[in-house]
């Protein structure tokens, strides 16, 4: 700064004193005020403002900081708001913040935006393994990974935290849609939702579908409770969720026995929950155990293939579509010790003991079933009434 100006400065500083002795009190600031002043010049040390003509004000150090993001590029000529932190400095000066001014102001914005819902932008600055950290204008906040949108939601088999981390660590420095959910100026909180934001863009979409509908898509994903797939036109696509339960009407232990990312599917819409979209690829078959009963009946002996043991017993392959379990009872004795040992990916020869098509179910055992026999005070009742009629 010249000479000239130091002295230009010096004199509208002593404005202060004449006002004072004026008591010209619409024009005389107070601590804590938020002025409007022209920007006279910017550098490393400062920035100096002048105040309608009567005084020049200097914002320096942290103060030049402003969250709201509104001053970060501003030159000479430009107009400013800053809030007085002191009436006179040492050089004579109104000591300014845009600090405070450009705390309240982003946080003002923040209050709207989540009375509003309107949707707002934040850059991913950051991730942890319980989500995004995030910044709206120069406010840092949070994002959830529990509002992350179907498409950013990692997709980790298993849920290994690790690998849930590396996956969230892809989207640094991206930008995502969102909306303000919670805002707590005193706490500094800020947590924003990309899922709501993506909600209502979905629920417009949704309008064209419902529960019901057959649709065509291609998978997006593969996880171990489930597909996604991703349907609609180009324009207007959606996403929903294939549980395990509904990829087949066979028990699956992994999702990839039967779909793979990039398959082409078809689908049946059997909920719409919110945006939240479920679909079924098995409804768009015959269910298998309508005609079980012309396949296997209670006593039959059959060949079965032995999928997997858990705890309460053996699933067994008896053909493609229809799997039957063997109970733990049938493996071990009273006292928990094995009697029968078997083994995954083995076939054995076993006896169907109960058959109960409506629920899907099939009972199996080594053993061949008893079948009762009437007994002989029945037989001789029904001899009866057979010669009566006949006499």
């Amino acid at each position: 700064m010249t000479k000239t100006a130091k002295i230009k400065i010096l004199k509208k500083s002593k404005i202060m004193d004449d006002l004072l002795l004026k008591n010209d009190a619409k024009t005389i600031p107070k601590v804590g005020d938020i002025v409007s002043g022209q920007v006279i010049s910017v550098s490393k040390n400062g920035v100096y403002l002048d105040i309608d003509g009567l005084t020049t004000g200097v914002v320096r150090g942290k103060e030049i900081y402003d969250e709201s993001g509104e001053y970060s590029e501003i030159k000479p000529g430009d107009t400013v708001a800053a809030t007085v932190l002191e009436l006179e400095n040492e050089n004579g000066e109104l000591e300014l913040s845009f600090r405070y001014a450009g705390h309240q102001k982003a946080w003002d914005l923040l209050n709207t935006l989540k009375r509003s819902q309107e949707i707002t932008e934040a850059k991913i600055i950051d991730a942890n393994k319980g989500g995004l950290m995030i910044k709206v204008g120069n406010v840092v906040g949070f994002l959830p990974v529990s509002q992350l949108t179907i498409e950013h939601y990692p997709r980790v088999e298993g849920g290994d935290k690790n690998r849930i981390l590396q996956s969230l660590k892809k989207f640094i420095n991206s930008y995502f849609k969102v909306k303000v959910i919670d805002v707590n100026e005193a706490e500094e909180k800020l947590i924003v939702s990309e899922k709501s934001a993506w909600e209502e863009k979905q629920q417009k979409t949704l309008s064209h579908f419902k529960v019901g509908d057959v649709v065509e898509g291609k998978i997006t994903g593969v996880v171990d409770f489930g597909a996604f797939i991703e349907f609609g036109d180009q324009t207007e696509t959606l996403e929903g969720l294939i549980h395990i339960s509904e990829l087949a009407w066979q028990r699956i232990d992994d999702p990839k026995q039967i779909v793979k990312v990039g398959d082409l599917v078809k689908a049946q819409i059997i909920s719409i929950d919110g945006s939240k979209i479920s679909l079924s690829m098995k409804k768009l078959v015959e269910d298998p155990w309508k005609n079980v009963a012309k396949k296997y009946s209670a006593g039959q002996k059959v060949s079965g293939k032995v999928l997997k043991l858990n705890p309460f017993g053996a699933f067994v392959e008896l053909d493609p579509d229809i799997h039957g379990l063997i109970h733990i009872s049938e493996l071990t004795d009273r006292d928990g010790k094995i009697k029968n040992e078997i083994k995954e990916n083995e076939s054995y020869d076993f006896y169907i003991i109960s058959l109960e098509p409506q629920e899907h179910r099939l009972g199996l055992s080594f053993k061949k079933p008893e079948v009762k026999e009437k007994p002989v005070t029945e037989v001789k009742k029904e001899d009866q009434e057979k010669d009566t009629i006949k006499e």
